[in-house]
């Protein structure tokens, strides 16, 4: 496989790769060196590379592993939380703090989850992966994927009611 190949290969997923690790890890540092470290891999084991069925449901399983083997190591108390900018276009300042709020709420309640959901969270409604995709990547059967997911958006849905019906009578 040559150079040209493997990044034509590899590529179209980067940011996907990214983003999970960003989710297990929080900190953005941590995330760009899950990524580089995968992209590593993948490329040591370039020639294995035909082998799979799905290139990027390989490597996402991968970097799911790789973010739960960090968090387990000694260093994973190091990790440094950082939070996310989120640019948005010129509205009321009131506006941009309520969205702002709520955007920070929701990824706050997506870390509170027990890590299988949040995985199943991240994958479906953040990276947009199909039920099946999913499946592959986490080794569950479709029914408990689903499961999974509408548990943590049931849970998810329910804070965010309680925290907006707070102090309401």
């Amino acid at each position: 496989m040559t150079e040209s190949d493997f990044l034509e290969a590899v590529i179209p997923f980067k940011d996907k790769v990214f983003r999970l690790a960003k989710r297990l890890l929080v900190s953005t540092e941590e995330a760009e060196d899950a990524t580089q470290e995968l992209y590593f891999k993948l490329w040591k084991n370039k020639n294995k590379m035909s082998d799979y069925k799905n290139i990027e449901a390989f490597a996402m399983t991968m970097t799911k592993n790789y973010c739960f083997d960090r968090l387990k190591s000694k260093q994973a108390s190091n990790l440094t939380l950082v939070h996310s900018n989120y640019k948005e276009k010129e509205t009321a300042l009131e506006k941009k703090v309520e969205y702002k709020d709520s955007v920070s709420r929701v990824h706050q309640l997506i870390e509170e989850l027990p890590e299988q959901q949040k995985i199943i969270i991240q994958m479906r409604d953040v990276e947009q992966y199909e039920f099946d995709e999913i499946c592959e990547m986490t080794s569950m059967k479709p029914t408990a994927v689903r499961v999974a997911l509408s548990r943590a958006r049931k849970t998810i849905r329910e804070q965010l009611l309680k925290a907006h019906q707070y102090g309401v009578s």
